[in-house]
């Protein structure tokens, strides 16, 4: 199985994302493309002792797309861009899913223009698994599509349940539609005609309303919302996951002489905690809609998300996640039609 990594445009730049390369090739026994400035990804992988390393492979771009870059724009123009050579490799079949870690915008471009949505969804959604107190919950959309249509959201939903199904490994995940409520005339427009078409979708287990504390409470598996919506609470719960640790670790050093004392018995625990906060432990967020695995970091990501998202790839590859989604999203389009028709 091969890979493509675009290791441009990061917070770090490539030295991260090339270390996290050398260490999935050895954990997941997966081949690696890393896409990027050639001269320095093999200086890089010689720096890593991983130069003759058969299994990590590069294949040069010229070009970034910055964060600051309108994406569409960007990706038309820079057709040399790391993104866009990715994205090729992908389409052409030379390497089975991808990972990037710079622009969330042009990696979900380059998708669009260079990869194409798979046959019938309307707008892809970027699937991010979020800790719970059970486990794991996905909220989608995160990030892909600012504004959505009530049929966009019940295929997020659909998309939703088959990667809590396939790569969490949870039975009929349970989807909650996020409101501020969890009565059904609760809402704004959107959410109040995506309602009744979530609850007649017989594909999902639909659970009705959630509000945002339901998110890490464990009692919903996938939680459906538009894009804007999705990523101010990404950035808010990982805001607070910060804040909370940072403040628990001051107030020790702060308490004085018993505090620090009771800090240094719990500090197994808040390792452990921290640990299952870390966001790099998912390593990625999958764009679900599109014809293959397209996993998209954050710009700070270090190695080990790195190759964590490596190896979720991998896992989707395995699992054939994009042909599932194909097959059930084509059954909801006939079954609307049929609907259509009848009315």
């Amino acid at each position: 199985m091969k890979i493509a990594l675009d290791v441009m445009g990061t917070d770090y730049g490539p030295k991260e994302l090339v270390l996290g390369a050398v260490m999935a090739v050895k954990e997941y026994n997966c081949d690696v493309v890393l896409v990027g400035d050639e001269p320095t990804i093999v200086k890089l992988l010689k720096d890593y002792g991983a130069d003759k390393n058969p299994h990590l492979t590069t294949r040069h771009a010229s070009e970034v797309i910055d964060m600051h870059e309108h994406p569409g724009i960007a990706v038309k123009t820079k057709k040399d861009a790391s993104i866009v050579v990715a994205t090729d490799l992908l389409r052409n079949k030379e390497c089975d899913a991808l990972v990037s870690s710079g622009s969330t915008g042009a990696a979900v471009a380059a998708a669009l223009f260079h990869l194409g949505r798979i046959r019938g969804v309307g707008r892809p959604a970027i699937a991010t698994p979020i800790p719970s107190l059970t486990g794991t919950t996905v909220l989608l959309d995160s990030g892909a599509k600012v504004d959505a249509k009530p049929q966009h959201m019940l295929q997020n939903a659909i998309m939703g349940s088959i990667y809590a199904e396939l790569m969490l490994n949870i039975k009929n995940p349970r989807v909650g539609l996020l409101n501020i409520g969890e009565e059904e005339i609760k809402g704004n427009e959107q959410t109040l005609a995506t309602y009744p078409l979530m609850k007649e979708e017989k594909q999902i287990n639909f659970i009705g309303n959630v509000e945002g504390r339901d998110i890490n409470k464990g009692n919903v598996d996938v939680v459906v919302c538009d894009g804007f919506v999705g990523n101010v609470v990404l950035k808010a719960a990982e805001g607070l996951a910060t804040a909370i640790l940072t403040m628990v670790k001051e107030a020790i050093m702060n308490g004085g002489f018993l505090a620090k004392v009771g800090g240094l018995l719990i500090r197994p625990a808040l390792k452990g905690l921290k640990k299952r906060l870390d966001p790099e432990a998912y390593g990625g967020a999958l764009l679900l809609g599109v014809r293959a695995p397209f996993f998209i970091c954050h710009g700070s990501s270090r190695a080990k998300a790195i190759k964590n998202a490596i190896g979720a790839a991998v896992d989707g590859v395995e699992r054939n996640i994009c042909s599932r989604i194909a097959e059930d999203i084509a059954r909801q389009t006939k079954a609307d039609k049929k609907v259509g028709s009848l009315r």
